[in-house]
This record gives C-alpha cells, sequence and structure tokens, in this order.
C-alpha cells in the first residue's frame, strides 16, 4: 500500500515538475551547492532536504535504466529507489567527505533489493530460477539473476564507499612519516606499491621501524572505519 501510494505521488510530482523524461530531470547539484544544502538540512531546512531529493532523481531513473531496462514496472521501481534515495538524503554524514552519488546509489540499490526480496518471499512457491523477464537481449531474466546482480553492485559500491572514507583518514589522522609509508606501501597517490625493505632503502631506517610505523597507521585507520 505504502509502494502504491508513493507511486502515485512520485508521478504527480513528475507531471508538476514536467520530468517524465530522465532527460527534463532537474540537473545535479555541483559539490559546493551539494554541500550547502546538507549543510543547511543539517540545520532543520526542508526546502535544502527538498532539493536534495530533487535534484538526484535523475540517478533513480538512471540506475533503473541501467539496470532494469527489461522490467515491466519500471514507475514502481523508480518510486522504489526514490524511497532509498530519501533515506540517503536523511542518513548521509557530508563530513565523512565520502561522495553522496556513491553513498546513494548503494541506498537505491538496496531498496530495490529488498524490494525483489519481498516479492520472493511474497510469491515463495515460485522458483528463484523462473523466468520473470527479458533482458535487452531478449534471454530471460530470472529471480536470482536480479538478486545476485544486485548484492554484487551493493558489495562494490560498498568497496568504494570505504576506500573513500580511507583516504580521507589516511590524510586527517595520519601523521606525515605514517602517511608516507602507507601512501608508498599500499600504492596510494599513483605511487608505485613497494615491500617494506624497498622502503626502508629510499627513506634511510631500518625495514623493523618501517613495520612498526605501518602497523601503527593501520590500527589507527581500523579504529576510525569502526
Amino acid at each position: 500500500m505504502f509502494t502504491t501510494l508513493f507511486s502515485c505521488i512520485t508521478r504527480i510530482l513528475h507531471l508538476v515538475l514536467g520530468i517524465n523524461t530522465p532527460q527534463a530531470f532537474p540537473p545535479t547539484l555541483s559539490d559546493e551547492e551539494e554541500r550547502t544544502c546538507f549543510l543547511a538540512a543539517e540545520s532543520g531546512d526542508e526546502d535544502a532536504r527538498q532539493k536534495l531529493i530533487l535534484h538526484n532523481l535523475r540517478l533513480v531513473s538512471h540506475i533503473v535504466r541501467k539496470y532494469y531496462s527489461g522490467a515491466k514496472s519500471q514507475e514502481d521501481l523508480v518510486s522504489i529507489g526514490t524511497i532509498g534515495l530519501i533515506k540517503a538524503v536523511d542518513s548521509f554524514n557530508i563530513h565523512l567527505g565520502a561522495k553522496f552519488a556513491t553513498y546513494a546509489a548503494k541506498c537505491i540499490q538496496n531498496e530495490i533489493l529488498m524490494y525483489f526480496r519481498s516479492q520472493k518471499k511474497l510469491a515463495s512457491e515460485i522458483s528463484i530460477n523462473e523466468t520473470i523477464d527479458v533482458d535487452r537481449d531478449g534471454n530471460p531474466l530470472t529471480y536470482i539473476d536480479v538478486v545476485c546482480c544486485d548484492e554484487d553492485i551493493a558489495e562494490e559500491i560498498d568497496r568504494k564507499i570505504t576506500t573513500e572514507k580511507m583516504l580521507v583518514y589516511v590524510e586527517k589522522l595520519l601523521s606525515p612519516r605514517e602517511r608516507q609509508i602507507i601512501m608508498m606501501r599500499y600504492g596510494l597517490g599513483g605511487i608505485k606499491a613497494q615491500t617494506q625493505r624497498e622502503i626502508a632503502q629510499s627513506l634511510g631506517i631500518s625495514r623493523s621501524y618501517v613495520s612498526r610505523i605501518e602497523k601503527a597507521a593501520l590500527a589507527t585507520l581500523r579504529d576510525a572505519l569502526k
């Protein structure tokens, strides 16, 4: 019932704004505009919150068209994906340094994934290998295809978010020496990854000292990610 109601609201929103096609969606906000809106939304500015939702509807449409082009209920999927977008706007922390589009994409995918899972539970007698649609090439699309694809996408996005957080923490939490060794050790910032011995020779210090610094830096990053 909630999905049906939200679908109606979404259709009305599209009609009022004239955004029946992906090309007519409001443009994506610049990084500075997006940050300003999030800071205002944190202070309770509802207009800023609505602006963030409105100007990211294009992302919902893009995900539905890219991964569910053969689905018969694309309007419903856009409505469900929009619920994920709203959750993303309400839960995103602008101060962590991650990109909102990456975070929102994961939330949208997860919302659609939960929808497919609920559909599968409601029709538990249906085999997960049963054909539910066809893709753009005419190949059969089963429940298991949809669920597995979404999980892989969600995991990939999650890895990207974690990587972005890690890079922020490397810059903010580590000492200059720790940062230098971590970047050399793991090939960050375009630097070729090196062994502890190579780093020791390059910096004129012992390998054991490099090892101690690396362990301390990794412990700091691990605690930050937790």
